[in-house]
């Protein structure tokens, strides 16, 4: 079984430009794949256009309702720019630093706003028995909500709880947040295997701390997708999981994909 996580970026890049990251995702061809950052908005839903073009099913958790950021032109001579989701506004931002302008002074410099929903989403072309969205709520410093989506799969006829997961950074309570999710993973039927993939925010070290009953199934850089020095996207599992390779894939994001191959040892 093909297991992926890709964050998309919302599909733009930091100028506000479209990405190649739904052809990515295709051509990933995975059996599952989580995909933090998922938009779907007003001219575009990433969502339906991924569901279709992988011939899956998917679970989509919204995060956060906001606006896309469109760039206009080529983008030279631009500073890089991004978009954080909260409420109805949209915080530009370069790599480093909030930008303090008002708001609209940036406007004519991205071209337009789209509005839409930011979340996470679960594409799977396994047989999908069930699946929930599960709040974490919001960390103290964090600028959108957190969820779970929990959804129970089987593979070749052995059911296991596929868990997807868009972690906050560590400043903004990341510790807190792995607790909350540790808990909530604790009350899964324990005969069960479980992969939990996603967007961590977390490096390996701190999350063997925070997550210690769970065993990495892929390793790779994936952060930045430009020059690649950490690892924080992950899959993780619990149970008799057995991992044959693992991979990273330029898709045209701001992260790399993370691809492993997974498979269950034989049951006694």
């Amino acid at each position: 079984m093909r297991v992926a996580t890709f964050n998309l970026h919302a599909g733009v890049d930091g100028w506000g430009r479209p990405t190649p990251v739904i052809d990515a995702v295709a051509d990933l061809d995975a059996d599952l794949v989580v995909l933090p950052e998922t938009w779907r908005g007003e001219d575009e839903d990433m969502f339906e256009v991924l569901v279709e073009r992988t011939g899956g099913r998917g679970v989509f958790a919204p995060l956060a309702h906001g606006l896309r950021a469109h760039g206009e032109g080529d983008g030279r001579g631009w500073q890089p720019l991004g978009a954080h989701f909260t409420g109805e506004r949209v915080l530009l931002f370069d790599e480093h630093r909030a930008l303090s302008r008002p708001q609209s002074a940036h406007r004519a410099r991205v071209g337009r706003l789209e509005p839409g929903d930011w979340g996470l989403s679960l594409l799977t072309r396994l047989p999908l028995d069930s699946a929930e969205v599960v709040p974490l709520g919001r960390m103290a410093r964090d600028k959108v909500e957190r969820a779970l989506i929990v959804a129970r799969l089987s593979l070749e006829g052995r059911p296991f709880n596929a868990v997807a997961l868009h972690g906050a950074h560590l400043s903004h309570g990341s510790p807190v947040l792995y607790r909350r999710v540790d808990d909530l993973l604790a009350c899964l039927d324990p005969t069960l295997p479980v992969l939990l993939a996603g967007d961590f925010n977390c490096w390996r070290p701190l999350l063997r701390a925070l997550l210690p009953d769970w065993r990495t199934l892929a390793r790779g850089r994936t952060w930045p997708a430009y020059r690649p020095h950490s690892q924080i996207d992950h899959v993780l599992g619990r149970g008799p999981w057995r991992s044959t390779r693992s991979w990273t894939v330029d898709g045209g994001s701001d992260h790399l994909a993370l691809v492993c191959e997974v498979d269950l040892e034989p049951s006694e």
